[in-house]
């Protein structure tokens, strides 16, 4: 697997430069940290990624093996959605449905993509166990704290057994151990071969833990050495 950005180029009103020129790759099984002030662009390379956002000029390139291989330029909405199925998104506010328990939160992507009930409930609490919170299972998402709630859109996020997670700033809302805590269930997500890419501007996770990093300003990547 690997994700290649191509000098892409993505301008929003006014003549906004989200991005300006980008080009770098993330190989398979890497864990990536896309860092940078707010603004900078990193939340636009996460949305070109999963493709809810096309570059204006370049291409964005994802591909699993030889026969599939999405293009940014060139990918239906109906190949989009399968591409989907092979992400996992993590967001800074958890995104939970609030009428829904944990369980079904998890749940309801498997729902549609049409899993057997039986495979379903099992697949739900691996996942939910494997991010520490099976035991809140039956519980409303207002009833659980922000690491909580961050562990139950991990969980929800690995369900559907994704190639790549996306994170963007998924610590942002919490205090520093809690951060930590999460973090770490990334660091062994990525250990069974997931690849991570997270959007942070925390400065220590990015100053302490070994991982590459793309750093972006004003839209631009300023760290071109590792690309």
């Amino acid at each position: 697997m690997i994700i290649a950005f191509n000098h892409v180029t993505k301008v929003y009103e006014k003549n906004w430069k989200a991005l300006n020129d980008v080009h770098f790759i993330i190989n398979s099984g890497e864990f990536i940290f896309l860092t940078g002030p707010s603004g900078a662009g990193k939340t636009t390379i996460l949305k070109l990624i999963y493709m809810d956002e096309r570059p204006d000029t370049g291409e964005v390139l994802i591909s699993f093996n030889k026969d599939l291989t999405y293009r940014s330029g060139n990918t239906p909405l109906s190949k989009i959605q399968l591409l989907r199925r092979k992400l996992g998104i993590v967001f800074q506010d958890f995104k939970l449905l609030p009428d829904r328990n944990i369980f079904e939160n998890v749940a309801f992507a498997l729902r549609v993509a049409g899993m057997p009930n039986l495979k379903l409930k099992k697949r739900v609490y691996e996942v939910l166990a494997s991010t520490g919170i099976a035991h809140k299972a039956l519980d409303f998402p207002h009833q659980l704290s922000g690491g909580e709630q961050q562990r139950v859109s991990i969980a929800r996020a690995l369900a559907n057994e994704p190639f790549i997670i996306l994170a963007d700033e998924p610590t942002g809302n919490l205090d520093n151990n809690t951060a930590w805590e999460i973090i770490r269930i990334f660091q062994d997500i990525n250990a069974s071969g997931t690849t991570i890419c997270m959007a942070t501007h925390n400065k220590e996770l990015i100053d302490t833990l070994p991982y590459r990093h793309l750093t972006l300003k004003q839209g631009g990547l300023v760290n071109r050495d590792i690309i």
